[in-house]
């Protein structure tokens, strides 16, 4: 069995502390899962006999709604996870680029895919932040970006005008751009990218229920795209049923009777992230100054942090398996008041 390199493995860190752990390793709303997705999905589950919606009808609409698309511009996936692997073998493109360090199932999905992987180092100095640089790493031969805003683990956005010059030189050459904003609506308000599907066709966004509503285990998200044709392509690429009845139940919940739960989580987070990264760096670590629901940071030389901590209950992320950070270089999430000052506290312990 491939070992698993993301965060929330929660019973194997179980297994290995011989007890319950407090998981700081996986980047969810810090509110938790509103109650009426959990009852949704409940009530849903209680009558899960027949097949799932294989087109997703009632939620598509209110994902539609909700974004300002048109309903054929939404393809919904078993998390965004799944989705990219649907772009990536509906594509099969040649070359493509991503940036580092970013979220690794991109370049896992294009390697599965057979294409060539080009990355685009990011920057300490720079704070990790995607820049103009960029732009000419964008050859001729590119036929598909991927890109995160903000970028996992760095937690950094990428500025708007830069992604509409991404997208338009995208445009000239005939690239696909994906933009995954799952994090977005944990990071700042707006409507992403979305208004300009229509003037961009090659530009296709990731979102997902999975992070804004806590809901990882359900596992929800969905494409938006204006290019119908692709969408159908990657809906093809895969299984048919990918999204279950209580996750098509939770979703439509999320965005009916809770859809500022997103927005609660950020005004939380602006009072958490500011004061959890002070204590990081109160404890020497060098924190980058994170726009998101997760902080990284390094611990200069120290790499087996995430093992020490466990020995205190506490799981977080090791980020030494992204292209561009090392060993010494881990990830944390910004949870509820009492979660962070737990987290700082075991910290001391092992430093």
């Amino acid at each position: 069995m491939l070992p698993y390199t993301h965060g929330g493995d929660v019973l194997t860190a179980q297994a290995r502390y011989g007890g319950p752990v407090l998981d700081c390793s996986a980047n969810l709303n810090p509110l938790g899962m509103p109650p009426q997705v959990g009852e949704a999905a409940a009530c849903a589950a209680a009558q899960a006999s027949p097949y799932p919606d294989p087109l997703c009808r009632a939620l598509r609409a209110a994902i539609a709604a909700h974004d300002g698309v048109a309903p054929g511009q939404v393809l919904c996936g078993g998390g965004a996870a799944e989705l990219i692997f649907r772009l990536a073998f509906a594509l099969r493109p040649r070359r493509a680029l991503v940036t580092a360090p970013t979220f690794s199932e991109y370049e896992g999905a294009l390697s599965a895919a057979g294409c060539a992987v080009t990355r685009h180092l990011l920057r300490r100095e720079r704070n990790f932040d995607v820049d103009e640089g960029l732009l000419e790493a964008i050859g001729p031969d590119t036929e598909l970006v991927f890109l995160c805003t903000p970028n996992n683990p760095t937690g950094r956005l990428i500025d708007q005008e830069l992604l509409l010059a991404v997208a338009e030189k995208c445009r000239g050459l005939g690239a696909v751009l994906a933009v995954d904003e799952c994090f977005l609506p944990l990071a700042c308000g707006g409507p992403g990218l979305a208004p300009w599907l229509v003037e961009y066709p090659n530009l296709l966004l990731l979102r997902a229920f999975t992070k804004s509503y806590a809901m990882a285990g359900l596992r929800l998200g969905y494409a938006l795209c204006a290019d119908t044709a692709l969408l159908e392509r990657m809906s093809a690429g895969g299984p048919p049923w990918s999204v279950s009845t209580p996750a098509q139940a939770a979703g439509l919940a999320a965005l009916t009777q809770c859809p500022h739960w997103p927005e609660k989580a950020r005004a939380f987070l602006e009072g958490e992230r500011p004061a959890l990264a002070a204590g990081l760096s109160a404890l020497g670590l060098d924190v980058v100054p994170g726009q998101a629901n997760y902080l990284l940071f390094r611990a200069a030389g120290v790499t087996d942090l995430k093992e020490s901590m466990l020995t205190q209950g506490v799981l977080i992320r090791s980020c030494a398996n992204y292209h561009g950070l090392g060993e010494d270089w881990y990830r944390v999430c910004v949870g509820p008041t009492e979660q962070n000052r737990r987290l700082l506290a075991a910290l001391q312990e092992v430093l």
